[in-house]
């Protein structure tokens, strides 16, 4: 598949089909992850890989129960780690460089799953206190997303894009 094609036809999916995710697909989605640039290549993100459903259902609950997070066989939360970060950037390091890393990770997932037939989606509404609670992170990892990963049980509608463009100034 064309990248191009990849990227245009890649979907947010919400609903899942109950079949497993090969091992062998979890790991090349998240070799794709750690192939994403980042900041002075400290790699300041982290990855949860959940495959218990009865963490899932507690990751449905911290995400403004969201109910087709736990129809995913896999779920991954992607986090910015601010202490490596920080280290050698400081403030910055620690409040952008570390989300560069973890989201610049989640597209390559995106793209990686959808590439192997798989469909996925971002999420970005949950509590963040309740996900790190569940979830044992310690204070300086902050979790930026919830990839629910699975086989598609629906073709979502292309939406319109648009683009704006300013050349040389605003």
């Amino acid at each position: 598949m064309d990248i191009l094609d990849t990227i245009k036809n890649r979907r947010s999916i919400r609903h899942f089909s109950s079949r497993d995710v090969e091992s062998d697909k979890i790991d090349k989605i998240l070799e794709a992850a750690k192939w994403a640039p980042s900041a002075g290549n400290l790699q300041a993100r982290d990855f949860i890989l959940i495959k218990d459903p009865k963490i899932r259902d507690k990751i449905v609950t911290a995400a403004l129960n969201q109910g087709f997070i736990s129809e995913a066989p896999i779920v991954i939360v992607v986090c910015a780690n601010r202490r490596r970060s920080g280290y050698r950037y400081g403030r910055r390091g620690e409040s952008l460089y570390c989300i560069q890393d973890a989201t610049a990770s989640i597209q390559n997932m995106l793209l990686m799953a959808h590439s192997m037939g798989l469909g996925s989606c971002w999420v970005g509404a949950f509590d963040e206190e309740k996900v790190r609670e569940i979830l044992g992170i310690p204070p300086e990892v902050r979790p930026v997303a919830i990839i629910p990963i699975g086989y598609p049980d629906e073709i979502p509608v292309t939406p319109e894009r648009r683009i704006e463009v300013h050349e040389d100034s605003w």
